[in-house]
């Protein structure tokens, strides 16, 4: 039994450029003997990339219910905003004010206009 070449081996990273794809081409074009243009045309009909196997979206009133932040009460409601959007860490963390001012000043950047 003969043993073939594999092309693949000589590409050592994961990502390559257009030029380095076109000369993978190229290579694969030389050991299955066939025109490299014939390769590219196949790659061009053959569409997009499939989905095939993904897990659709369940979608029930148990989880409307769950994920409605309108009936969010206690310190969950303070993690999202008005319109429902999550707040991210500031929603989940007390954040310090680092400003300079002692904790709970109201009069912040005042100082200078009542002189």
């Amino acid at each position: 039994m003969e043993r073939k070449r594999l092309i693949f081996i000589e590409i050592e990273t994961k990502k390559i450029t257009f030029v380095e794809f076109e000369k993978y081409l190229d290579e694969i074009a030389k050991s299955k003997k066939i025109d490299v243009k014939d390769i590219k045309s196949k790659l061009q009909d053959c569409g997009a990339p499939g989905t095939s196997g993904t897990t659709s979206v369940v979608k029930s009133s148990a989880i409307d219910r769950l994920t409605d932040t309108k009936k969010f009460t206690g310190s969950h409601k303070l993690r999202f905003d008005s319109t429902g959007r999550g707040k991210g860490i500031a929603g989940r963390k007390d954040v310090p004010d680092t400003s300079g001012y002692v904790t709970g000043y109201k009069n912040k950047n005042t100082y200078d206009k009542s002189h």
